[in-house]
């Protein structure tokens, strides 16, 4: 099925989303694109070969032919743009973050739930080969049960202008970049398992700006498992995407950007684009195979029409930009108390009241086995807990 959809929005994660949109699946053509400035939706139109372009967003999302909006425009203006989806009785798609703060993305939630219609978050980096790959590893047990998992994105800062506002953008690098990392982790961890509180430092370190530039946060889950972010604007030398996730049974490590071997010199001769937010085109580089690939849009787009098609809700929806929304709220609650602060969520749809899951391991009906381990001088060892006594002992095997 053939997908025709109206973009809201023509700058840089429009772009984006045109390429993959237009590249991957090819099927699915772009009909319209809104814009606030004429200049940029006809130079839009141009480059996708959109055959409608306008600068009133109520004309773009009414086009009769289109059945999908995709909203890529600044965290002010979603919650106009999900309602005007709802008036319409259009499927809609919103790119991250899907609120300024809790209270917006509820709304946009009860709205889209209220009348009735498709909606997904545009969360890419959840669907980045990477991750697909290591969530299956950790859905079929390979890593046993997840006890921390922690993301980073760090990058020298946004490309666009209103990023910078914080009446527009709602915050800074939290906002911009924490609700990735948070929502990697809640996939690790498992969303259906409640998060609790946030302990989180922020600060504006090197921009002149009003929110913070660099900030790093401790998500606490009902099961005992700590999600962890590390998000700035002020890192030097692209954009560095890593993530890593222990459980009781093995570890993942994933690095998506920065370092993904594919190493490059150049002296700058014939130097052109080389990957998202890279500052330098000289010297020694580290190019990204298929950006709009790595990068999960393809995957992304590909489980949200297929999703729309079969009536079936995709991976990600506005309630996981709920409960996103919710923590950083706590997150920014937190940097200001400089205490551990809860996460209020009114809406809540997975396990509660469940107590922390222990992962003892018995060696046999006496003791518990804490480690197993063959020494540098050949010993093959355990070191086990009485469970009577709770004495430590160790012994060759």
């Amino acid at each position: 099925m053939n997908q025709k959809i109206v973009m809201l929005g023509s700058g840089f994660i429009a772009r984006f989303y045109g390429d993959s949109l237009q590249g991957a699946r090819s099927q699915d053509k772009i009909i319209s694109v809104y814009s606030r400035r004429e200049a940029s939706a006809a130079k839009f139109a141009i480059d996708y070969q959109v055959p409608h372009h306008t600068t009133s967003l109520e004309e773009a999302v009414h086009h009769p032919e289109a059945g999908v909006v995709i909203i890529s425009l600044p965290n002010n203006l979603h919650e106009q743009a999900v309602l005007e989806c709802c008036r319409a009785g259009k499927a809609v798609l919103c790119t991250k973050p899907l609120g300024r703060n809790k209270a917006e993305a509820a709304r946009m939630l009860e709205a889209v739930e209220k009348a009735g219609i498709f909606h997904g978050y545009l969360e890419d980096l959840c669907y980045t080969p990477k991750f697909l790959k290591a969530i299956r590893s950790v859905h079929q047990g390979a890593l046993g049960k997840i006890l921390w998992a922690k993301s980073r994105e760090t990058h020298p800062g946004p490309h666009s202008n209103w990023f910078w506002d914080k009446e527009q953008a709602g915050g800074g690098a939290i906002l911009d970049l924490g609700c990735h990392c948070i929502e990697l982790a809640r996939n690790f961890i498992g969303k259906d398992i409640r998060p609790l509180e946030v302990m989180c430092w922020a600060a504006t370190q090197v921009k002149p700006i009003e929110a913070e530039d660099h900030a790093i946060g401790l998500v606490k889950y009902e099961n005992g498992a700590i999600g962890q972010f590390e998000v700035s604007w002020t890192f030097r030398g692209g954009m560095d995407l890593r993530d890593e996730v222990m459980g009781s049974e093995g570890t993942i490590w994933i690095n998506n950007f920065l370092r993904t071997g594919f190493e490059m010199f150049t002296t700058g001769k014939g130097a052109d684009y080389v990957s998202e937010k890279t500052e330098s085109n000289t010297g020694w580089l580290f190019p990204v195979g298929d950006e709009i690939n790595d990068l999960g849009y393809n995957h992304m787009f590909t489980d949200m029409f297929r999703s729309l098609e079969k009536h079936q809700e995709p991976a990600e929806t506005f309630y996981d930009g709920y409960v996103v929304n919710a923590i950083m709220d706590a997150a920014y609650r937190s940097a200001g108390t400089k205490k551990w602060e809860p996460v209020e969520l009114e809406i809540w749809r997975g396990k509660t009241g469940g107590p922390q899951e222990l992962t003892l391991t018995d060696y046999d009906a006496d003791y518990y086995l804490i480690k197993e381990e063959i020494t540098h001088d050949q010993r093959h060892k355990v070191i086990l807990k009485d469970k009577k006594t709770g004495r430590f002992l160790e012994k060759d095997i």
